[in-house]
């Protein structure tokens, strides 16, 4: 019988200090012998269908068959071994001769970095459901300062199911709206920004309560994160109009979206 418990952890040791040019340094605390594989510059698109590979087709219980799914979509890749319980401290860095100095502009088509944690030993992936952890980081860079954090870690299951270990703010849990002490100009731009998506400030109601539709339309799927705030709560098209997040104000430093377009295209025909 497969042990439940989760054999991974991972967390970031300098996330103040910690860039694109110094580099980072991760920490990790595993139940056995582990290899922790790091890709620099990792498709947004390629990791969500990796995920949903593991799902439907095949497990990631090793490095290769991440890179499998990946279709090899990063820039760098790094690995090492981590010896069980030994709480290790990792310094990861991107080569000079890479000359790589951002991730492209928002919204961005690769994650910073994207580490893997997998059982080194073939016998202990027969012995823990949870057979590897997949962690999203960001790390800053010359265009974006936003500080260095984990955005995402995810376990994958032996069965092939995954698990969201940091929840986002999403806009169906969140009945907040836009204070009513605004001031005039906050008021004014916050018009102007709905009429550009072909609304009028009367059209935007709060969510409700099991929604997952978009704040703004009220209509498109919800699919962009917004940081810093973590709020989830805009379609790909409203996405582009909003350089404040409409639920709490604060200024948009970065989005990614949660799945391509084709994988909604997917969900829409299951849903007919």
């Amino acid at each position: 019988m497969r042990q439940v418990k989760n054999p991974f952890g991972l967390e970031i040791t300098n996330p103040s200090s910690a860039s694109i040019t110094t580099g980072i340094t991760l920490t990790t605390d595993c139940l056995e012998d582990s290899l922790l594989t790091c890709y620099w510059g990792c498709s947004v698109q390629k990791l969500y269908e990796a995920l949903q590979k593991h799902f439907y087709c095949f497990r990631i219980s090793t490095p290769r068959a991440l890179e499998d799914a990946l279709y090899s979509e990063y820039l760098y890749q790094e690995q090492y071994f981590i010896k069980k319980d030994s709480k290790e401290e990792i310094y990861c860095q991107l080569p000079r001769d890479t000359k790589i100095e951002d991730f492209g502009t928002v919204p961005r088509s690769r994650y910073p970095m994207v580490a893997l944690l997998t059982l080194a030993d073939e016998d202990d992936r027969e012995i823990y459901d949870i057979i590897s952890m997949v962690s999203v980081i960001h790390i800053p860079d010359k265009t974006y300062k936003l500080s260095c954090r984990i955005l995402y870690q995810y376990l994958l299951l032996a069965q092939g199911q995954f698990h969201d270990l940091k929840q986002l703010f999403m806009s169906a849990n969140n009945n907040s709206t836009p204070s009513s002490s605004s001031s005039p100009e906050q008021k004014n731009t916050d018009r102007s920004l709905l009429e550009k998506a072909g609304l009028s400030e009367t059209e935007v109601e709060p969510p409700e309560e099991n929604s997952k539709d978009c704040v703004v339309c009220q209509n498109g799927t919800v699919n962009w994160v917004l940081l810093p705030c973590r709020h989830t709560c805009l379609c790909d098209g409203c996405i582009k109009y909003f350089q404040q997040c409409p639920m709490c104000r604060q200024f948009v430093q970065e989005s990614f979206a949660l799945c391509s377009q084709k994988e909604q295209d997917k969900d829409k025909l299951k849903s007919l």
